[in-house]
């Protein structure tokens, strides 16, 4: 049998694949809102369709690829959703989510971004390819399903220990806190010094994936923020806020800290993610024009009498712009009973589908070459609503009431739609290397989108209500902080009639220019470490404590690395080292997530975020939590070094 007529798309995929997005969805909503990063869930969900399909009689290499192309939706669905819509929350224009809308702006906004990536199948995996490092990783581990088991394990495992970890933090028993840090008024009180880690197992897993280079990264953006900018504004600057010098004037130093980095420093960060996000665009407007031109003319050859083989079928272009205007008609009708104006809103439509394909391609071609954990989705948000915004305001006027809402509404939709397509890229390379057809996969993700939209609202409420969106308040002290939607809230409130602190964002708009040139300089020598701008502005942008443990996890990827002695240019020899250790970093990511699910639905019913803490007799301090934490990456380590040699003797030797 060819691999093209091996059942695929089965009855029992389809709901494995559901099932998986959903719960893989709800786990990546909890991580994005608390640390502001999403990982891709392609390879554990392959790993657990192996299994599963393998108890249920044993399934094909492409059933378990439709499974882990369904699935995957779960990060995707789940980024474009919390990097926005809570920003809706934020500003007070939602008191909660509400499930309608929720489910129409990111249902049809990821199904968007499913049609608006098959025209770029061909360009960016058939005709001039990309890497697609973690859809040629999901690959690998559908070639190797032969003994799923031994991942199965590592998975159960490391889901356990994130699982209790998180059980025994502040949220839950309240055994150990969250994070660990120090904090000191230095130099006769003018200098503000502080040093923490988060205690998170899931932010480690999230560092271990992303690797070394990405760890570097945002971690030297955190020092800039805290080790530079912070005691720089502290000693010379706090004068010219006589506001915030007074708030802070008694208080202790790592609170002083961060209503600095709170009212200041952090939009530094801002700045720098503009600058990010228009650079990424003109540096990819060839690769753009190229791939719209042969995706259209793939799909011009596939309506004529040629006979296309069926592993290169996309869906129909016919029956794609029927769905086109399907699902655009009820976001102008959404857009319409926003604002009431037939002329503004049949413009942020517009608005809408141009900055969605464009965005789409984008989103593609960085998941193509840096992965779809390390794409930076949010950027390409931010760059929408400012656009968006500027428009708007020509529309409606600065002080219109609806203007920001109107712009993270567009901002929502696309961020759903470029998440969704970059990542059906991802999944159609996997596809592309065992031998499946492309239409299939792409008629799964939608499903398996579609899936997720329908939980996302009633996740996003019950951690709302048991933990907080958003800024601390004294009710939720420990609140979600939702980064990339304050952010979303902060531009477009600041550019309809509010305030926004423009010099840092002009600094930090120099930061980004100079992080580029630097980029720009290691590229021209050809330079395997590279400075991403948009990872440097996450790290700018979030607390010093988050950054940490992604580096620490990033150097355990790099220490596992040079165990086995792999070489610095050995692309596929690193994906078969860190398989293992990739697995256990998703099993401490999607354990820890899924119980902080878990531990708000007591809090939510007893409406008492104390619910589950245990006497201060059993309570421990930071250095205990230090101390769980070290003994998690040593695990991390160990379990990386059972990967595979890379160095394979030569035949014969």
């Amino acid at each position: 049998m060819s691999q093209a007529a091996t059942p695929q798309l089965t009855f029992r995929a389809v709901v494995l694949a559901i099932v998986l997005a959903m719960v893989l969805a709800a786990a990546n909503a909890y991580l994005g809102l608390f640390a502001g990063l999403t990982i891709a869930t392609a390879i554990p969900a392959a790993v657990v369709s192996m299994g599963i399909l393998r108890l249920l009689g044993g399934g094909t290499i492409l059933e378990n690829n439709i499974v882990q192309t369904g699935a995957s939706a779960g990060s995707s669905i789940a980024a474009g959703v919390i990097f926005t819509i809570p920003a809706l929350v934020i500003m007070g224009y939602w008191p909660d989510f509400k499930y309608w809308w929720v489910l129409g702006i990111a249902g049809l906004g990821g199904l968007l971004g499913v049609l608006f990536s098959v025209p770029l199948r061909r360009s960016m995996i058939v005709e001039d390819p990309l890497p697609f490092p973690e859809g040629k990783a999901a690959a690998e581990v559908l070639k190797a399903g032969d003994n799923p088991g031994p991942g199965l394990k590592i998975l159960a495992l490391s889901g356990a220990i994130g699982a209790l970890v998180k059980l025994g933090a502040a949220s839950g028993l309240k055994m150990i806190p969250d994070a660990w840090a120090q904090a000191a008024y230095l130099g006769s009180g003018r200098v503000i010094g502080y040093i923490g880690t988060n205690l998170s197992p899931a932010l480690l897993g999230v560092g271990y994936i992303v690797g070394l280079n990405v760890g570097i990264v945002v971690l030297s953006g955190a020092v800039l923020s805290w080790h530079i900018a912070i005691p720089l504004y502290h000693a010379f600057f706090l004068g010219s806020d006589p506001a915030l010098a007074q708030s802070i004037a008694t208080a202790p130093a790592a609170d002083a800290a961060f209503a600095i980095w709170g009212a200041k420093i952090r939009y530094l960060g801002v700045g720098t993610m503009l600058v990010g996000g228009v650079w990424t665009l003109f540096s990819l407007r060839n690769s753009l024009v190229s791939g719209i031109k042969s995706g259209f003319a793939a799909a011009r050859k596939s309506t004529g009498k040629v006979e296309i083989a069926e592993t290169e079928r996309d869906l129909p272009m016919k029956w794609m712009l029927i769905a086109l205007v399907a699902f655009v008609v009820p976001l102008w009708a959404l857009y319409h009973a926003i604002v009431g104006l037939w002329g503004v809103s049949l413009t942020m439509t517009v608005i809408m589908i141009v900055a969605g394909f464009l965005f789409v391609s984008v989103s593609g071609y960085l998941a193509g070459l840096i992965g779809s954990s390390n794409n930076p989705v949010s950027g390409i948000t931010i760059s929408t609503i400012l656009f968006a915004s500027a428009v708007l305001v020509l529309l409606l006027g600065r002080d219109s009431p609806i203007g920001a809402v109107a712009a993270i509404m567009i901002g929502a939709v696309v961020c759903c739609a470029a998440a969704v397509g970059g990542d059906n890229l991802q999944d159609l390379k996997a596809g592309y290397l065992v031998g499946a057809t492309p239409w299939k996969q792409q008629l799964m993700l939608a499903i398996g989108a579609f899936s997720c939209a329908l939980i996302m609202a009633p996740v996003l409420n019950l951690l709302a209500h048991a933990y907080g969106i958003g800024a601390a308040t004294p009710e939720h002290p420990q609140s979600l902080a939702a980064p990339q939607a304050t952010l979303m809230a902060s531009v477009a409130k600041g550019l309809f009639g509010g305030q926004l602190p423009w010099n840092m964002i002009a600094v930090g708009g120099v930061i980004g220019a100079v992080i580029i040139a630097i980029d720009e300089w290691l590229k021209s020598r050809g330079a395997r470490f590279r400075v991403p701008v948009l990872a440097a502005a996450i790290g700018i942008y979030l607390p010093l404590e988050l950054m940490v443990p992604i580096f620490l996890g990033g150097l355990i990827a790099h220490l596992v690395e040079r165990y086995h002695k792999v070489k610095a240019d050995d692309e596929e020899a690193r994906d078969r080292v860190h398989r293992p250790g990739v697995l256990f970093s998703a099993g401490l990511i999607t354990g820890e997530a899924l119980m902080g699910i878990a531990i708000a639905i007591p809090i939510v019913v007893s409406a008492n975020a104390d619910v589950l803490a245990l006497p201060e007799s059993f309570h421990f301090n930071q250095w205990i939590g230090l101390l769980v934490l070290a003994v998690v990456g040593w695990l991390l380590y160990r379990t990386g070094r059972k990967g595979e040699v890379a160095a394979k003797p030569p035949a014969g030797g």
